[in-house]
């Protein structure tokens, strides 16, 4: 997501450095041919940035490149404001906004919705956490990407209702699923019953979008299993911790896991939990 990302930036007139992890990757490609001036280390991207933009895997991800021996934090200039758009959890939102402030740097959680479909068209639901100036100074930047953006409240809090967001995705996927089986068991076209049911009360982005994907057999990853499984570890972590009980996310992602054990289930699309009905 991060190249359709960079694209769009650069579409609104900012100036980009880009820099992967990986070399040499089709993103990469992408976002050069787009106008982005591509980097070949975190130094020669951040060294002269007033707003720095990360969006990698899991937490273990953010913290090597803000805090590595090569992070971020070793060139960025102070009052430097960092912007996270991964998934990675309330709790360590909060704890790198604070490690950030050690360094005299600002701090904004800001995790997506949307997919590679939101990335590419510009349309991301963005859910921002930190203090409004901070806010104002990303909001052009945020529009350049996303559709809908809101501040959530102090860092962390973007991450809180992206994992209420990651609770409605997975679920969603368990209902897509087990409607489209309820379809062909009763004989009727998979395509038409997402047709029909997409326009009433049952609507939704998964049944629209994901729903033709499931019936077309395409389980090449706008969002892979084993991020939705990641992020769902966040949400049953901190559901442990309040020793409530979300039996929901707990069917999900049991479904997902399913299909994490099987061949390439992993690096597949969420729809591919459909794979759990089938074999």
């Amino acid at each position: 997501m991060g190249a359709p990302m960079t694209v769009n930036l650069v579409r609104q007139g900012f100036s980009v450095n880009a820099w992967n992890r990986t070399p040499n990757t089709t993103g990469i490609e992408i976002v050069k041919q787009a106008g982005a001036n591509v980097v070949n280390s975190i130094q020669d991207a951040v060294t002269t940035a007033e707003i720095i933009f990360t969006c990698v895997g899991d937490v273990s991800d953010v913290e090597e490149v803000l805090f590595g021996e090569n992070g971020v934090v070793r060139t960025a200039k102070a009052g430097t404001l960092i912007v996270d758009l991964s998934t990675i959890g309330s709790q360590a939102a909060k704890k790198i906004a604070s490690e950030l402030e050690k360094h005299d740097l600002r701090f904004l959680d800001a995790p997506v919705s949307g997919g590679d479909i939101g990335a590419l068209q510009g349309t991301l639901t963005i859910m921002v956490g930190g203090n409004e100036q901070d806010f104002a100074q990303c909001q052009p930047y945020f529009t350049a990407m996303g559709k809908t953006i809101r501040l959530c409240g102090a860092v962390g809090s973007g991450q809180a209702v992206k994992l209420c967001n990651q609770v409605l995705g997975a679920i969603h996927m368990v209902a897509l699923c087990e409607a489209i089986k309820m379809a062909e068991i009763q004989g009727i076209d998979p395509s038409l019953m997402i047709e029909v049911c997409q326009t009433g009360a049952a609507g939704s982005w998964a049944l629209a979008n994901l729903g033709p994907k499931i019936v077309a057999e395409n389980l090449e990853p706008g969002f892979m299993i084993k991020h939705i499984l990641k992020d769902l570890r966040f949400v049953q972590e901190i559901v442990a911790a309040s020793q409530e009980n979300l039996p929901g996310v707990e069917l999900a992602d049991r479904l997902f896991k399913i299909v994490a054990q099987m061949e390439q289930g992993a690096e597949q699309g969420t729809q591919a939990m459909s794979r759990a009905y089938l074999e």
